[in-house]
């Protein structure tokens, strides 16, 4: 019988020039690529934000138009959470995980590398919708029936409803990886109670990816057959209840709050022990709260929703669920100052981040614990207190966590220091702008201001707190600015780090900066809880039991590079957007798709095959 073989392109074998970059699948350079691309979509965020700012700065300003206004709020929120933060973290996860639990690579290197491409496809087709029909407009919530047809006839929510379900993709396959890399490539001897706190929360936020996605993905697509079939699942004129949409989103959306937190605790958890100088404070407890919080993350989506008319057995459900939530939180935030207590503290510029990513965590922490109880939070509801609340957990919690984590581990990453005097200033201007610009949101609330109105009369009462929210946002950009000059200056005329610059106590400062493509030329065995740490200072030394020779990495088994997860990726992009202008360009996608699945089953792991040569 006659077969039929697909013609497949060898495999690439070169790891130089930007061919290297679009086929690579080294975890360390995924998370190199996560990391600068989420930092610009970062930075495009926070140039919509100030131009809400700027609108917002004095009574009756006619900067941008109402529809604008709509679309900048939505583009803002969708991207710091989908596109800023989530992505940020998952930069660390690519790049430490491994190197924190003395692996060589992840589980499955190139379904890595196609979740960083469909990543990066999914946020072109948010980012982009600014250029190709306008953005999307109802919120980042997307709450039923604006975003049905009769309210929203445009493109905007088409791009939203189809690019989130994009970036979907991604973040399940990335979890799933993590899950698998976590449970079955630690080193011997590291136990699960050993592993790094960073390690810990990546595994529980993975968790959280794969059990919240699918929720709001099925939503998606109930609201896609709905804009594009007719259909009416959230369409009130024809009997459905738009409040369906609202737990669809929300049973996603508070642990969604966690994914965004959890490795923002991961990374403070690691920073505070290396410069205090001193084991993390109840690590049990610490570990234990994390899963708590992702377990408890479940049971509080309903607090979203105290306004909507749920009754009141409901309401108190809810309401004591979300206060319980607070303990869990409130024992890390215990703990981390138990951390710093009678330490020998050094206040780097890292440790400064993690210091200030407790106190405004535990503002943002105090009014979401107001929010607990139902009858203040229908004052509080839709007004700048909201707005004010969420900036403190999620800038003033994960963004500082970031940043501090990013001079914690630049010079591991680059071999080189970030300059701590820049730092300091990059700090000082972001903490200072923080406040200025989210504090005052709380007054505004208190005083009646309703959230995402584009302008407000003269005479409200609310001028001044605006503009000084106002000068605040462009305080806070001016910091995150040094931050850019002192990370190319750095680059360029950085002072050179060494293995261990931070004296730390995990596996990744025990090998080279940068490290070596192979990661540990030598697989390390674990004795201890920080097991550097106690390499150097007296306890357990690292055994070699398996992996090839020292220094040249020769007869250590690495995979090649490859086309086909960019080109799958590529095949989802082009579905994407068939789905939203042409039904054939989506066949095409789809066509595509199935080659680069197809290519990528036969592909040998090695090509030539070494054993041969």
């Amino acid at each position: 019988m006659a077969t039929f073989a697909l013609p497949v392109p060898k495999r690439p074998v070169s790891c130089t020039g930007v061919w290297g970059w679009i086929t690579t699948i080294d975890h360390k350079r995924i998370g190199a690529l996560y990391g600068i691309t989420a930092f610009i979509l970062f930075v495009s965020g926070g140039i919509e934000a100030l131009f809400m700012r700027a609108q917002l700065m004095r009574p009756e300003m006619a900067l941008v138009s109402p529809e604008v206004f709509n679309q900048l709020f939505t583009m803002h929120a969708t991207t710091m959470i989908f596109l800023g933060v989530m992505p940020l973290s998952a930069a660390f996860f690519n790049y430490l995980v491994p190197l924190q639990i003395g692996a060589r690579d992840v589980a499955f290197p190139r379904l890595n590398a196609f979740s960083y491409w469909t990543f990066l496809f999914g946020a072109l087709i948010l980012k982009l919708s600014w250029f190709l029909g306008g953005a999307p407009n109802a919120g980042w919530f997307g709450y039923a029936p604006l975003t049905g047809l009769q309210a929203n006839p445009g493109v905007g929510i088409d791009f939203w409803v189809v690019g989130l379900q994009v970036l979907a993709v991604a973040s399940l396959a990335a979890s799933l990886n993590f899950i698998i890399t976590i449970i079955n490539m630690r080193a011997p001897g590291m136990t699960l109670m050993r592993m790094p706190m960073f390690t810990w929360m990546t595994l529980v936020t993975s968790f959280l990816l794969i059990l919240a996605f699918p929720v709001i993905t099925i939503a998606l697509l109930e609201l896609m057959m709905d804009r594009f079939y007719g259909m009416n699942f959230f369409v009130p004129a024809a009997g459905a209840n738009p409040v369906l949409w609202q737990h669809l989103f929300w049973i996603f959306g508070h642990p969604e709050v966690y994914i965004l937190i959890l490795p923002a605790m991961g990374i403070v958890s690691e920073i505070l022990p290396t410069f205090s100088r001193k084991p993390l404070f109840g690590y049990p407890v610490v570990v234990l709260s994390g899963v708590l919080i992702g377990f408890m993350g479940w049971m509080v989506w309903s607090h979203h929703m105290f306004t909507v008319g749920l009754g009141p057995v409901a309401n108190s459900v809810f309401a004591i669920t979300t206060m319980a939530i607070a303990v869990p939180t409130g024992v890390k935030i215990f703990n981390w100052i138990g951390t710093m207590w009678g330490g020998s503290i050094r206040f780097s510029t890292a440790m400064l981040y993690a210091i200030g990513f407790i106190a405004l965590f535990i503002i943002g922490g105090l009014s979401g614990v107001m929010h607990s109880s139902a009858p203040s939070d229908a004052q509080q509801q839709d007004t700048y207190f909201i707005v004010a609340h969420i900036h403190y957990v999620l800038f003033g919690g994960a963004i500082m966590a970031i940043f501090g984590g990013i001079y914690y581990w630049f010079p591991k990453m680059t071999g080189k220091f970030l300059n701590e005097k820049l730092g300091f200033w990059n700090f000082i201007f972001v903490f200072g702008g923080t406040n200025i610009t989210f504090f005052p949101m709380h007054f505004l609330g208190l005083d009646g201001m309703p959230r995402r109105i584009y302008t407000y009369a003269e005479g409200m009462g609310w001028d001044f707190w605006n503009l000084v929210s106002s000068v605040g946002s462009f305080t806070l950009a001016f910091g995150v600015l040094i931050f850019i000059v002192n990370f190319f200056y750095s680059l360029i005329k950085g002072k050179q780090a060494g293995a261990d610059p931070w004296d730390a106590r995990t596996l990744e400062w025990s090998i080279p900066s940068p490290p070596p493509e192979y990661n540990f030329a030598q697989i390390p065995v674990v004795h201890g809880r920080d097991p550097l740490w106690e390499q150097k200072h007296g306890g357990h030394h690292t055994v070699p039991v398996a992996g090839g020779s020292v220094g040249e990495g020769h007869g250590i088994h690495m995979p090649q590079p490859s086309y086909w997860p960019i080109f799958t990726s590529i095949g989802l992009l082009v579905g994407a957007y068939g789905l939203i202008f042409a039904w054939p360009v989506a066949v095409l996608g789809g066509a595509i798709l199935m080659i680069g699945i197809y290519a990528w089953s036969l592909e040998p792991v090695n090509e030539p095959d070494p054993a041969h040569h």
